[in-house]
C-alpha cells in the first residue's frame, strides 16, 4: 500500500515513517500543501495521512481541492485542532477519519487499516485471491496451508494485486505503489519480483498482460495466455 503523508513537522513525520515501515507499507513525505495536491492530482496512492496546519496551502483547502477534483483516496486527517467544530468541518469536507495530536502510534495504525479496509469493502482484514490468504496485520501469506516467505517488495506487491483483484497495472505504476520516490530503481525491478512471486506460490498468480501491464485474475478460470 502507498502512504502519502503530509506533515511539516520533521519529528513527527519521522516517526510515523519509522513506525509504518514494519507494516510493509510504501510512505512518500512532503510537507507542503501545494505539492500535495500536485501530487494528488497526478500521482496513485492508497490513502493520505493529512496535516492541517501546513504551510503554503492549509490542509484543509487541500482537503477541499482534492474531493472538488473527485479524487476519491481515503484520508486520515491529523492535527492539533481538537475543538469539535474543526472535527465536523473536517469530516464534512470529505476526511474519512480524523486523529488529534498527540496520538498513540498503534492507534494511527488501527485507523489506517480501518481506512483502507472500508476503501476497499473488506469485511475482514485478511485478504484472500486465488486460494492465497494474506494478513496484513501480521504481515503471513499463506498458500495450501503452508506459509510463504517473501520479502518487504514481495509483499507489497502482492498486496496490491490482492487489494485490486482484476486491475491491470502498468509496470511504471507499480514501481511507484512499491519504491514510491525512491531513487536508483532498477529498470526491471518489477519484473524480478512478479518472477519471485510466480517462483514462490504458482506460475498463474500474476498473468503478463502484453503491451499493458500484470494483473491477477479473480479466478483461475479466467486467467488466460
Amino acid at each position: 500500500m502507498r502512504i502519502l503523508l503530509v506533515e511539516d513537522d520533521p519529528s513527527l513525520a519521522s516517526g510515523i515513517r519509522l513506525a509504518l515501515k514494519p507494516e510493509h507499507y510504501t510512505v512518500d513525505h512532503l510537507t507542503d500543501g501545494e505539492t500535495a495536491l500536485n501530487a494528488l492530482k497526478n500521482e496513485p496512492f492508497d490513502a493520505v495521512i493529512l496535516d492541517l496546519g501546513l504551510p503554503r496551502v492549509d490542509g484543509m483547502e487541500v482537503l477541499n481541492a482534492v474531493r472538488r477534483h473527485g479524487i476519491s483516496v481515503p484520508i486520515l486527517v491529523l492535527t492539533a485542532r481538537d475543538a469539535v467544530n474543526n472535527r465536523i468541518a473536517g469530516l464534512d469536507a470529505g476526511a474519512d477519519d480524523y486523529l488529534t495530536k498527540p496520538f498513540e502510534v498503534d492507534e494511527l495504525k488501527a485507523r489506517l487499516r480501518a481506512l483502507l479496509r472500508r476503501s476497499q469493502h473488506q469485511t475482514s482484514s485478511v485478504l484472500e485471491c486465488r486460494g492465497i490468504h494474506l494478513n496484513p496485520q501480521t504481515l503471513s501469506v499463506v498458500y495450501q496451508d503452508q506459509e510463504i516467505a517473501l520479502s518487504r517488495r514481495e509483499l507489497t506487491l502482492l498486496h496490491e494485486f490482492m487489494s485490486h483483484p482484476g486491475r491491470v497495472f502498468t509496470r511504471d505504476t507499480l514501481t511507484r505503489l512499491v519504491y514510491g520516490w525512491e531513487e536508483d530503481v532498477e529498470s526491471n525491478a518489477i519484473e524480478v519480483h512478479i518472477h519471485h512471486l510466480r517462483r514462490k506460490l504458482f506460475p498463474e498468480v500474476i498473468r503478463t498482460v502484453r503491451g499493458i501491464g500484470y494483473v491477477m485474475d479473480k479466478t483461475l478460470q479466467e486467467n488466460r495466455p
